[in-house]
């Protein structure tokens, strides 16, 4: 489903959210990283770098962007070993050892029933171990209230059944409550950021790569592109070009909480 080279058109906007969430993160020397939901790998290879003596591996659902990932050159630490990656499905993967930093970076979106698996994932944390993620909380937003109507539409419907769109963040309180309640000290907060894109189409090939891929995973080619142009035509009157670029505003949910 996934399109390694399409996400990775913006990587520079996505990434923000990343470090901003790693930033965050108390842990000085941690001994296993897990990155769940890692996607291509380039930023699971920032986490090697950062935490130099700690072996980090990257799991992902799509084998596109693991085979990616193991391509890659990511340096001495993919060479040593001490940087890897793995297909699995967070859902149900686990790690085979207590874990000093957990991260996950806009993954728990297309989890269904997402708050269920965070204290499976608390539980895995070493003591004083990190847990961290980042979701986006755009579901009210046109970018994703076009994409619902349309799949809906009586052109789409039938076409689309049983498709799963994906289902955004809860509230920061939510999750601190949650996670809180688990025994972890929390920090929770939202950003919405303010993303300046070029092109002539720019929202629509921001959500090729993320929000669209169930629609266009299922979809023919002659119909994707349908559905793509309708979708560009609907949604490029929210989100007008100006002289600097095409502004989109994103927001994300971001929480840290650590094990004492």
């Amino acid at each position: 489903m996934w399109d390694p080279a399409q996400y990775l058109n913006f990587a520079g906007e996505r990434s923000r959210p990343f470090y901003d969430l790693v930033a965050r993160i108390g842990a000085t020397a941690p001994g296993h990283v897990l990155d769940l939901g890692c996607g291509p790998g380039q930023l699971t290879a920032s986490l090697a770098a950062r935490w130099p003596r700690a072996e980090v591996l990257g799991v992902d659902s799509s084998a596109e962007m693991i085979a990616t990932a193991q391509q890659a050159d990511y340096g001495e630490a993919a060479r040593s070993g001490r940087l890897s990656f793995v297909t699995g499905d967070v859902n149900d993967w686990q790690p085979g050892r207590p874990a000093d930093v957990i991260i996950s970076n806009a993954v728990l979106q297309w989890v269904p029933n997402h708050r269920e698996l965070l204290p499976r994932w608390a539980a895995w944390l070493a003591p004083a171990g990190w847990l961290a993620f980042q979701l986006p909380g755009n579901f009210d937003q046109p970018s994703h209230a076009v994409l619902r109507e349309l799949a809906g539409s009586d052109r789409w419907r039938d076409r689309l059944a049983g498709i799963q769109l994906n289902r955004q963040a809860g509230e920061p309180a939510e999750y601190l409550d949650l996670l809180a309640g688990q025994g972890l000290i929390v920090d929770a907060w939202e950003t919405t950021y303010l993303h300046v894109l070029q092109g002539s189409d720019p929202v629509t090939e921001w959500y090729k790569g993320t929000g669209l891929r169930p629609v266009l995973a299922v979809l023919r080619a002659a119909e994707a592109r349908e559905f793509v142009a309708a979708y560009s035509l609907a949604v490029r009157q929210y989100y007008p070009a100006a002289q600097y670029g095409t502004v989109l505003p994103f927001r994300r949910v971001f929480v840290v909480a650590q094990r004492p």
